[in-house]
């Protein structure tokens, strides 16, 4: 059902209020402000269930936006996981240096 495929159902949904859902939300609202104005009605006052509902419809595509990406970079992560355990050897660590080998010696000068 939807954009999202069935592996996407073990991921943890995302909070009610992410950022995606707060910006779709504003923009809505923005959105009936604006529709007000145009129809040269009191921006704040008139039409609050239509308010309302823009709002509620950009909060619902904003959650569901946010359960797309944290489904896309899920699958990313696991490809790149996958690809680095097929391919150790380009990805060997190296080691790390000292402190004092990467500090120059210190000679004071009088």
């Amino acid at each position: 059902m939807g954009l999202l495929p069935e592996e996407a159902k073990c991921l943890p949904p995302p909070g009610i209020v992410n950022r995606n859902s707060v910006w779709f939300g504003i923009m809505g609202w923005c959105t009936a402000m604006i529709q007000n104005a145009l129809n040269r009605r009191p921006p704040l006052k008139s039409g609050v269930h239509r308010q309302a509902l823009l709002i509620s419809i950009g909060w619902f595509l904003g959650y569901h936006l946010t359960k797309y990406e944290s489904y896309t970079y899920a699958k990313l992560d696991r490809d790149m996981q996958q690809y680095i355990s097929q391919h150790p050897s380009d990805f060997q660590e190296k080691e790390k240096p000292t402190f004092s080998e990467v500090l120059e010696d210190f000679h004071p000068i009088r």
